[in-house]
């Protein structure tokens, strides 16, 4: 696994030369915008002429990793579980139900890597598969410091199962040792292998005392003169007191028995049993906690932390947590001699055995390169109870600060955003702000889209969000000629002034065409229509050609003369209505009462006298004060027709 860099990079803007021009930034919602400039130059001449390019710089580069999507979408469920399950957790379950999100988290990070590494291998782009190599590193990181935070922040490890916990930390994340068994064992003899010794010298620095005596076994088999020393080794390593879980021994009486064993190991050392053969009693001396014995197998630790873990085991199984910063400081300082100075990882994971929880998230938010890691990790370790002494150094809520930071950067993907809306959610403090701000952001590309921001923004009451959605994509339908979709955004936004508008819209698309468009939607407007005089009237109006298409011509005369008398039709459009009524005129039987008939001359008489000027709808090209109406009368078959009644003729 490669170290995290000391330092995290300088950003780099590709085709800009600061040296040449200035640079100016504005930060965005999720990116920098950066721009050249000539402020400061000497001479107009002076470095050729200016670029007028502008470079966008994300801040969390990250989330744009096809590979990576997983760690995103799977991580976001079982956040969104933690958040649910949290008046559940309770009494002694609590801790194993956290311990077992911690390990979610830990297997979908191992999941994420396991897929960037055969991504990896698959690649023939050298580009790529040093992106996805470098990957692999961070998340091979991330889930070592994931799993020691567990094992000492939220299990809470005491002593002795503690030390069990070390053991299976370091065996999961040194992986070199599985190789050279595989090639050990695989040769046809093992015992004769060159890394023979190798192998069991890892298994007894790991603990894992079985397969080195499975091993040793295979060497007493070869070597007939080394079995009485492989025996006595076998039987140490067999009666070695290792802490238990399930043991119900106190921490006195395992000390106890391991000083009998200790003191043992020290009398065959004494008496030379091993002397003959330099790898037994190199074991040997191992297994008494000798340091430099245990340095000299310093390769095959290869880091500070293993050699930490195994001075614990031959040294002090019994160790306290609260021990554990004395020891780690002296294993790196013993383990690294000066050579050089701690990494970013060794940082990290100092600051962790030192139980420094603010350190251990402070050095990950530098080191790291998104904040996937430090926002969920700190969210868990809130909910142990573990941070409410860690807020002052944020000024509020560190959790908070944190998934905010992590959201925000969701926000400026096309798909990711929908995750980021629940992590807004669970932020009681800034959550609903920050949510409002980046919403607005968000391109409404598609109808799609924007139902879906606007199912989220009318599930949490956001009605000012929510006019404004509405706003924009009836303004884009109207704009591509789209009057059905613009009318049922304006009124889903309850604009009045645009419904207005887009009724008249409609009655003018009516006048030239002679039929209305999207008549399910006119036909479904209930009690919509209300929203405004125009559209009641537009509802209204194709309510009265339904009813003289069904030839309910009593009911249609009535809403005929009740549309102009009750004056919510544009004056310009009365013609049309007055036209309409000759239909109805022309049947054989009366229709119209002669107090209607008399409503319908009163009505042509205001029309032609000008009285309802202040009510006139202009229509593009009509002139002042002049009625233009192009629109077609409603048509009855030709032997239905009779002449003209007098009412047109006055």
């Amino acid at each position: 696994m490669e170290e995290l860099d000391a330092e995290p990079p300088l950003m780099v803007v590709p085709g800009a030369d600061p040296s040449a021009r200035q640079l100016c930034f504005a930060w965005g919602p999720a990116e920098v915008l950066v721009c050249e400039t000539l402020f400061g130059r000497r001479g107009s001449g002076e470095g050729g002429p200016s670029s007028s390019r502008v470079f966008v710089v994300r801040r969390d580069q990250d989330i744009y990793i096809q590979t990576l999507r997983k760690l995103f979408n799977e991580s976001h469920g079982i956040f969104v579980g933690l958040q649910r399950s949290e008046e559940e957790l309770a009494g002694k379950s609590r801790k194993a139900q956290l311990v077992q999100v911690s390990k979610n988290y830990r297997s979908v990070i191992r999941a994420c890597m396991e897929d960037m590494h055969q991504a990896a291998i698959s690649t023939r782009d050298p580009a790529l598969h040093s992106q996805y190599s470098t990957q692999v590193s961070i998340l091979s990181a991330m889930e070592l410091i994931w799993n020691l935070c567990e094992i000492l922040f939220v299990e809470a490890a005491a002593a002795g199962p503690l030390l069990l916990r070390l053991l299976d930390w370091v065996r999961l994340h040194v992986c070199d040792v599985d190789n050279m068994v595989r090639e050990v064992l695989s040769s046809e003899n093992p015992s004769k292998h060159e890394l023979f010794w190798n192998v069991v010298d890892v298994f007894v620095l790991q603990g894992r005392m079985d397969e080195a005596r499975h091993l040793l076994s295979k060497e007493a088999s070869a070597n007939p003169a080394s079995v009485n020393m492989y025996k006595i080794l076998d039987d140490l390593m067999k009666k070695m007191p290792v802490p238990s879980l399930g043991n119900t021994q106190t921490l006195t009486e395992m000390e106890l028995k391991w000083q009998h064993w200790h003191e043992e190991c020290q009398r065959y050392l004494q008496d030379g049993t091993f002397a003959s053969n330099s790898h037994m009693e190199s074991i040997c001396k191992i297994l008494l906690g000798d340091e430099d014995a245990i340095l000299e197998k310093k390769e095959l630790m290869t880091t500070w932390y293993h050699f930490l873990v195994t001075r614990l085991l031959y040294s002090h199984p019994t160790v306290k947590p609260m021990e554990l910063r004395f020891y780690a400081q002296s294993s790196m300082d013993l383990f690294l001699g000066g050579e050089s100075s701690p990494e970013p990882l060794d940082t990290i994971l100092m600051a962790a055995f030192e139980f420094e929880m603010h350190q251990v998230i402070k050095e990950c938010s530098i080191a790291l390169s998104n904040w996937w890691f430090v926002a969920h990790l700190t969210d868990l370790l809130d909910h142990c109870k573990l941070l409410q002494s860690h807020n002052l150094y944020f000024g509020s809520n560190m959790r908070e600060f944190l998934l905010l930071e992590y959201a925000s950067g969701l926000f400026s993907h096309h798909s990711l955003w929908q995750l980021g809306v629940d992590y807004f959610d669970h932020c009681p403090e800034y959550g609903r702000v920050y949510l409002e701000l980046h919403i607005e952001r968000i391109p409404l590309n598609t109808e799609q889209k924007a139902l879906k921001v606007l199912r989220i923004c009318e599930q949490r009451q956001m009605h000012e969000q929510v006019r404004s959605i509405c706003k924009i994509m009836a303004m884009k339908a109207l704009r591509n000629n789209r009057l059905g979709s613009a009318l049922s955004w304006s009124i889903r936004a309850k604009d009045a002034a645009f419904a207005t508008l887009i009724s008249d819209r409609f009655l003018k698309d009516y006048c030239e065409r002679g039929c209305f468009s999207d008549l399910d939607l006119i036909d479904n407007l209930g009690p919509s229509m209300l929203l405004s005089d125009r559209l009641t009237f537009l509802g209204k109006y194709r309510e009265f050609h339904r009813l003289y298409g069904e030839k309910r011509f009593s009911e249609a005369a009535k809403l005929l003369l009740m549309l102009m008398t009750a004056h919510i039709a544009p004056c310009s459009f009365w013609m049309t209505l007055l036209t309409d009524a000759l239909p109805l005129l022309e049947q054989k039987e009366v229709i119209f009462s002669a107090e209607q008939t008399y409503e319908l001359m009163r009505c042509l008489e205001d029309l032609t006298a000008g009285k309802s000027d202040k009510q006139k709808f202009q229509v593009p090209g009509a002139e002042q004060g002049a009625i233009c109406c192009t629109c077609k009368p409603l048509q009855l078959p030709e032997n239905e027709k009779t002449a003209l009644p007098s009412l047109v003729l006055i």
